[in-house]
């Protein structure tokens, strides 16, 4: 009888943290309330057009190899 006790408690005090890591709380918002913020394509297509268009074209490896073998960089 005794051993059976000691396994039962042995059984209690392992289960308790698989227990409370099983349990979710309520600390977080629900997915469900989470408001996200309406995309107003108007707006968007608006914002688009109005970044001016580069004059001359990028070249990012313009510093370290140019693109005219005869023409030294800059």
């Amino acid at each position: 009888m005794k051993n059976v006790t000691v396994a039962a408690v042995v059984l209690a005090l392992i289960a308790t943290p698989a227990l409370a890591q099983g349990r979710r709380g309520g600390g977080g918002q629900d997915k469900q309330t989470e408001k996200k913020p309406q995309i107003d394509e108007k707006a968007y297509k608006s914002a688009l057009d109005r970044i001016p268009e580069p004059k001359e074209k990028y070249d990012p490896w313009g510093m370290t190899k140019p693109a005219d073998p005869t023409k030294k960089p800059k």
